[in-house]
């Protein structure tokens, strides 16, 4: 995925926590303290126009520079600097747009300026499709003595070695062209797919305890399968499952279909695999992947441990599949103001140094956040980092609860990623892979549930909060990996060319539940039903080997904190590797660098030994009641 793209995914796909606050207040009601400051961007919807005609223009000054960029290093630099200012200036222009956009979806003319920045987007990435092709073309021995005769072209050093690495797996133009022309139909599985899951299949009817019916949408099954009557769980979750089982053959041959499309591409474009093919964008290796199912199959005892605690908890003689959603604790009450929160955040976070609170204190006293919901304004939260010259951008929907006090710490996480990354890289390696980006919002998550359970003021409140980071594990860490696990599974049975159906996917799945999840040690029983769960996972058919990293991010991130809390400064230093080193280096090299190595047990063991200490925490408040 060439940057471009990739910086408008992130831009408009990073809606991490969906929030049911009541939006009532119109923008207008809410107080400018709590409202992000875009003039910091642009100072009027005049100079946005403006930026729209010199970003224009630009683009088509890249376009003189096509069949040229071998000439010598003062033209390959020349177009460089255009290209990336050019795309510099676009990011800070489509930023804009879009965040304006979102403080209320409802203003049509604020939409019609998204749209123009992401036809202006469009425009660019035609413009400038021919520049990745024509750099591959150069000559290595060229490039190497263009660096030599041109210092300042050192910082597109990664941008043009990168392009240059995919040497062995970029066909000839006239393939190439061939192979793109097939792109039409690659998102077919995908599209069939969430048509029917969202809109055309027959859902199933449950009648719960109350009397009321319940149809059992998507959204419904998530919101009522965490009811405290158990015997609704299992009405829900049989009827639910069981749904798909009438569909099993029609979504295993979609599914299988997207699978061999990844084998063709991998296989076409000289990859042993398609997780090769998945994994060698951010330069992954394999061994990562492997090593993640390795090591979690090492730490099945610490799951079933919690499978185990949970049974106690809920009081339960047998835990079945159906109560893994089953809050451990009632939720407390905590409430806090946005100033609150801010003060919690930024004690928690005390570890991280002067510069990093510095820099907090920044981004909550000069409109780097939208706080408040409002009439129109878009749920969820995210963080931007594409303004470069500007400052990164949070949206919120604060709701006075601990999650909400969570979701900034986590949004907070992605922005001094790319505060710090844009504040010592160049503009051409400030962004960073979502490999890594994960690491930086999860890590503040971590910091505040270690402050947050150090300063309860009740066991009650120690138990809750204590149990929701269990959940959070099970559900990003083991859940994850198990569905990792699957695609890698399911990828392997076609290229080994092996029968896909419907009916073999529910045994490999069913198979890898009961094996997680202890079903044969009497952990946890694992129904039958529960073979069709793959059906509902949009992920599998949606993305190609993505969910991983899930998983490696928050085991590298616990990891991480658990070294900051423990060691102090000398490991702050490390892991500010990963938050100032944006692309500068691939990142299993900036993790490494940070003080774990991805390739090793130790990241793994210090996640499993946090989790087992939040066990034993949990125990001993148990064993005084």
């Amino acid at each position: 995925m060439n940057r471009l793209k990739s910086y408008l995914v992130i831009l408009f796909s990073l809606i991490f926590i969906i929030t049911s606050f009541a939006q009532t207040k119109q923008r207008n009601e809410i107080s400018d303290k709590y409202k992000w400051n875009l003039t910091d961007l642009f100072a009027s919807a005049a100079d946005w126009k403006n930026a729209k005609s010199d970003i224009s223009s630009n683009i088509d000054k890249i376009e003189s520079y096509k069949g040229k960029l071998d000439k010598d290093a003062e033209t390959l630099l020349n177009a460089m600097d255009v290209f990336f200012n050019t795309l510099k200036e676009y990011f800070r222009f489509s930023t804009y747009s879009g965040l304006l956009a979102d403080e209320d979806l409802s203003v049509s003319s604020n939409e019609e300026l998204r749209q123009q920045a992401a036809t202006l987007g469009t425009k660019f990435s035609e413009a400038t499709s021919w520049m990745r092709p024509e750099i591959l073309a150069i000559d290595p021995a060229k490039i190497k003595d263009f660096f030599a005769k041109e210092p300042k072209l050192d910082q597109y050093k990664v941008y043009i070695e990168d392009i240059q690495r995919m040497r062995a797996h970029t066909l000839s133009a006239d393939q190439e062209k061939i192979l793109a022309s097939f792109g039409l139909m690659t998102d077919t599985p995908s599209d069939v797919y969430n048509v029917f899951n969202n809109a055309e299949m027959p859902y199933a009817k449950v009648t719960l305890s109350t009397g009321e019916e319940v149809t059992l949408t998507n959204s419904a099954y998530t919101k009522y399968r965490s009811t405290g009557v158990r015997e609704d769980r299992a009405k829900i979750f049989d009827a639910f499952f069981n749904n798909y089982a009438d569909f099993k053959n029609t979504i295993g041959a979609n599914f299988a279909g997207k699978i061999k499309t990844d084998y063709v591409y991998a296989k076409d474009r000289n990859y042993e695999s398609a997780l090769a093919a998945a994994v060698d964008g951010p330069n992954v290796p394999v061994t990562v992947y492997n090593n993640l199912i390795k090591q979690i199959h090492n730490s099945l005892p610490t799951l079933q441990r919690f499978l185990e605690l949970k049974k106690k908890m809920l009081g339960v003689d047998t835990l079945h599949y159906y109560d893994l959603y089953t809050p451990l604790v009632k939720k407390v009450d905590m409430n806090f103001t946005v100033e609150q929160g801010e003060d919690i955040i930024k004690d928690a976070l005390k570890p991280m140094g002067e510069d990093y609170i510095a820099t907090l204190n920044k981004a909550f006293g000069n409109g780097w956040i939208d706080f408040m919901p409002n009439v129109g304004k878009r749920s969820g939260a995210y963080s931007t980092g594409g303004a470069y010259e500007v400052h990164p951008y949070i949206l919120l929907n604060w709701n006075d609860d601990y999650e909400s006090v969570s979701t900034l710490a986590h949004e907070l996480g992605h922005t001094m990623h790319s505060y710090f990354s844009s504040k010592n890289q160049p503009f051409s390696t400030a962004d960073y892979p979502t490999f890594v980006a994960e690491i930086a919002s999860t890590f503040n998550e971590n910091l505040l549930n270690h402050y947050m359970v150090d300063h309860s003021k009740s066991d009650e409140e120690k138990l809750y909060l204590l149990g929701s980071y269990l959940e959070l594990l099970r559900t990003t860490i083991f859940r994850q990996t198990l569905f990792a696990e699957f695609e890698l599974k399911v990828h392997e049975m076609v290229e080994k060319q092996e029968p896909v159906t419907g009916e073999n996917l529910c045994n490999l799945y069913y198979d890898l539940v009961k094996e997680y999840y202890g079903n044969d040690k009497g952990v946890c029983v694992v129904d039958p039903y529960v073979a069709y769960e793959w059906e509902y996972i949009p992920h599998f058919v949606n993305y190609t080997y993505y969910v991983y990293q899930y998983s490696t991010s928050i085991i590298y991130s616990t990891a991480l904190a658990e070294k900051v809390l423990a060691e102090g400064q000398p490991a702050v230093d490390k892991y500010y590797h990963i938050l100032k080193g944006g692309s500068s280096e691939y990142p299993i090299e900036l993790i490494k660098k940070a003080g774990i190595d991805p390739l090793s047990a130790e990241p793994f063991e210090l996640t499993m030994k946090k989790m087992n200490n939040v066990m034993d925490q949990m125990e001993k408040i148990l064993s005084k009641k």
